[in-house]
């Protein structure tokens, strides 16, 4: 069984089947499960839809992960803490768990695989320093569970988490294979198809949502995915050094990230409670849709992609270039929406 493995266009479409199968099961069974309700938080979401589409999708990528066996142990072994993760969120899905608690088991769950397989960002090295990797998987850590908690906080709209993660699996496919780095293109491609599975139900309007079970999961996944690549192309640009593009590719989840954790402090209102002061929900109070706002999401994705995709195959001044740019974006925007008006 450890040779075992299936051409990757037939591992896809298997995976595919398998998430629309189990979400389809998750969405009839839960029907059943009672949910209780945190009434100190505020959300846009339906309070009777069901929350677990994330175990359906973390049962079908750790099936899917075993398809392909030349995947390696070091991506079985990340699967299997990805649906113990979200394991955690079906928890805190039913109970509402203390932040402090899921932080706690978040660190655990990361930390664990990073000191197993020897996985992190080479901060050390890019800044001249030795502290025996201590410095490097402390940022790596922090860096995988911004990235956990960013994926939570998109997830606030129907279609919204499934649409941005889903591009950002695809970028993370289109370059890694662009840069013979081949496991990495599949794996990415199964996540794709997991959530594509659990997008269906999700389109607006939704029957299911993800839960802190789904989006846990999800960004667990693209968390260590943004590590697990081995960034070091061809021509020398500054994506060579620890500061790798990944960073770029999760422009939306962590903007939206810093514009709600900065109005709710700002509010004085703990950065941990839900409420409706996302990007999302600022551009419905301002009289979009949420398919026209989803539209926005995947217009604004494909702009940042395509400014990262010329930054490779172009010179180490113009890559320079293009990351001054994005920076300036990435301000300007959280100006304008910082300004924006909440959804009441």
């Amino acid at each position: 069984m450890n040779n075992f493995q299936l051409p990757i266009f037939q591992a896809i479409l298997i995976t595919l089947i398998l998430s629309t199968i189990f979400n389809f099961l998750s969405y009839k069974i839960s029907k059943k499960i009672t949910i209780k309700k945190n009434d100190e938080e505020k959300r846009l979401s339906n309070n009777l839809i069901s929350p677990f589409g994330g175990v359906a999708c973390s049962l079908s990528f750790l099936l899917s992960t075993r398809l392909i066996g030349k995947a390696g142990d070091d991506l079985l072994l990340i699967g299997m803490f990805a649906f113990i993760i979200s394991l955690l969120g079906i928890i805190d899905d039913i109970f509402n768990l203390k932040w402090y608690i899921k932080l706690f088991f978040q660190i655990v769950l990361v930390l664990y695989p990073l000191v197993n397989l020897n996985l992190f960002l080479n901060f050390e090295s890019f800044f001249g320093f030795d502290s025996n990797n201590y410095i490097n998987f402390m940022i790596s850590v922090i860096w995988i569970i911004a990235i956990i908690n960013s994926i939570n906080f998109i997830d606030n709209m129907d279609g919204l988490a499934a649409v941005v993660a889903g591009s950002i699996c695809l970028q993370i496919a289109f370059l890694s294979n662009y840069l013979n780095q081949y496991k990495l293109t599949d794996i990415s491609l199964l996540l794709f198809a997991t959530i594509v599975g659990f997008f269906i139900f999700n389109y607006p309007p939704a029957r299911l949502y993800l839960g802190d079970s789904g989006s846990l999961f999800i960004g667990y996944c693209l968390g260590f995915l943004s590590i697990i690549f081995n960034w070091t192309p061809v021509n020398d640009t500054v994506y060579t050094s620890f500061l790798n593009p990944m960073l770029l590719f999760f422009t939306i989840p962590l903007l939206d990230f810093v514009i709600v954790i900065f109005h709710r402090i700002k509010s004085g209102v703990s950065p941990t409670t839900g409420g409706t002061d996302h990007i999302s929900h600022r551009f419905l109070a301002a009289g979009f849709t949420e398919k026209k706002v989803l539209t926005m999401f995947l217009l604004y994705i494909i702009l940042i992609f395509t400014l990262i995709l010329v930054s490779i195959i172009s010179s180490k001044f113009i890559s320079y270039g293009i990351i001054i740019f994005l920076l300036v974006v990435f301000v300007v925007t959280f100006l304008k929406i910082s300004k924006m008006k909440i959804l009441d």
